[in-house]
């Protein structure tokens, strides 16, 4: 697999905010799965994506943001890596 870095991680991030309105939009208030610039979940809880989406590409090679349709939702940062040493 390769290697998901800190600069994919920002690129990732940038990707969700760009597209943040047509995500809410599309899925209403969600937690969001992004790998290389690409949505590959969508769930109703951040346990839940990160669980599945982790079985799939393991943690810390993707982030999860939340959608809810306003700045909060892109405040909060969460990334798969900070769950390695949990």
């Amino acid at each position: 697999m390769n290697e998901y870095s800190d600069v994919q991680r920002k690129k990732d991030f940038d990707y969700f905010l760009s597209q943040y309105d047509s995500i809410y939009d599309k899925y209403g208030e969600c937690f969001v799965a992004i790998r290389n610039e690409q949505i590959v979940g969508v769930f109703k809880s951040e346990k839940q994506a990160l669980d599945i989406t982790s079985s799939e590409f393991g943690y810390g090679n993707f982030i999860v943001q939340k959608c809810n349709g306003n700045e909060t939702g892109y405040t909060n940062y969460i990334t798969s890596f900070q769950l390695i040493k949990i």
